[in-house]
């Protein structure tokens, strides 16, 4: 049966998210008019996260009580209950605290609701603060792929160990074992390799080398932004699994559903043109969003599908994370990674040259490295399990 479950997903997570891949190279390129006169591009990245957070968030939602059990609270199918908080004090206070807690109950505030209320507060603010992150980022990852090809973007989206690596160091104060510098290094020159050997010009470059190495300067640093995000985003996931019994699916739900929020905030607000976060030229980017749909039909088919690749995505993540661990998680997000460079050439007729293939090479490798280094601490540790529980039973 765990066979089965693997296979279904494996195969969910690979052809969701190389469907997704599809979908969000084609919203890059220009959409040609209803009345077939021009071709313009979608500039409305909010409405496109939008559309993929409420998705995933009513797919979350639908996941986590389609598993729930039947003696759970809502408060508890949610996330929102401490588990290993008792739930009454009992006897375990004893006598000595029995003023305290008779004051604390007739204010109608026990201390374990007092600790639950701040539990939450602090909780749902750690949700927020990724919500931030990641509607902060996904413009600039959107807005980047102007400036270098979508290979380009889906290598450097492999290296996200660099930005966790830092954003941990910097917000965290962690430290890492001297192999991940080793990962980092190869993963930096795979990647220096990579754009330093590409010929192929992305949408904004010109004719003029200059000018292209001026505007893959601009993509790469636009990709750079959106990694440091995204780290910083991974970090606090971290942080929350760390400090919080949540599940994956619980995190899921609350992420998606402040990012909904937050981004159908924006995109009512009358905002003027900001690079990037705001490159709609009309009052909101809701209205902007609509209207290109209005002209562009062709923008609906490729926009559903990242929406709906997306939040299935998701869950396929979440329960490959839940019963198999992040080990198998690596592995399939790596290889699945490698494929949709290798789609994305294909699909598109991407030109790649041998210095390219080498970088791309460089970097998975390092990937590689990192994976095969987990492997051998999750055996080991497996190997240390054992000999306690041969241990324990000798007593």
């Amino acid at each position: 049966m765990s066979y089965i479950r693997l296979a279904i997903c494996v195969v969910g997570v690979y052809s969701m998210f190389l469907l997704w891949a599809i979908a969000q190279e084609r919203l890059s390129v220009p959409f040609q008019s209803i009345d077939g006169k021009s071709y313009d591009k979608f500039h409305s990245p909010l409405f496109m996260g939008t559309c993929q957070s409420l998705l995933s968030c009513l797919s979350a939602l639908g996941y986590i009580f389609l598993r729930r059990k039947p003696a759970q609270t809502l408060s508890q199918t949610l996330g929102l209950s401490d588990k290993s908080k008792p739930a009454s004090n009992g006897n375990v206070n004893g006598t000595a605290n029995g003023a305290t807690n008779g004051s604390a109950k007739a204010n109608g505030h026990t201390p374990h609701t007092h600790d639950t209320l701040s539990r939450n507060r602090s909780l749902l603010l750690r949700y927020l603060q990724c919500a931030v992150f990641i509607t902060s980022a996904a413009p600039f990852g959107f807005a980047a792929l102007s400036y270098i090809t979508y290979p380009a973007m889906v290598l450097g989206k492999s290296c996200k160990l660099v930005p966790v690596m830092l954003m941990n160091v910097v917000l965290y104060r962690r430290k890492f074992a001297a192999h991940k510098y080793l990962v980092v290094a190869m993963v930096t020159i795979g990647i220096t390799m990579f754009m330093g050997f590409g010929k192929e010009k992305p949408s904004k470059a010109s004719k003029n080398s200059e000018l292209s190495a001026y505007t893959q300067l601009i993509g790469i640093t636009y990709l750079l932004i959106n990694l440091l995000i995204d780290g910083a985003t991974n970090s606090t996931q971290d942080e929350i699994f760390a400090r919080y019994r949540v599940t994956g699916q619980q995190m899921m739900f609350w992420i998606n559903l402040f990012c909904t929020v937050l981004t159908s905030i924006i995109s009512v607000l009358p905002l003027p043109y900001i690079p990037v976060l705001h490159p709609s030229d009309s009052g909101t980017e809701l209205q902007g969003a609509l209207d290109f749909i209005r002209t562009h039909p062709t923008v609906i088919m490729p926009l559903a599908q990242f929406a709906l690749t997306g939040a299935l995505g998701q869950l396929f993540i979440f329960e490959t994370l839940q019963h198999f661990g992040s080990l198998t998680l690596v592995t399939i997000t790596l290889t699945r990674k490698l494929f949709t460079m290798l789609l994305s050439v294909v699909v598109y007729n991407h030109k790649l040259t041998l210095g390219q293939w080498l970088g791309a090479a460089v970097v998975f490798a390092g990937i590689s490295v990192e994976a095969w280094v987990k492997r051998k601490d999750v055996h080991a540790k497996r190997v240390i399990q054992e000999k306690e529980k041969a241990r324990i039973k000798t007593l």
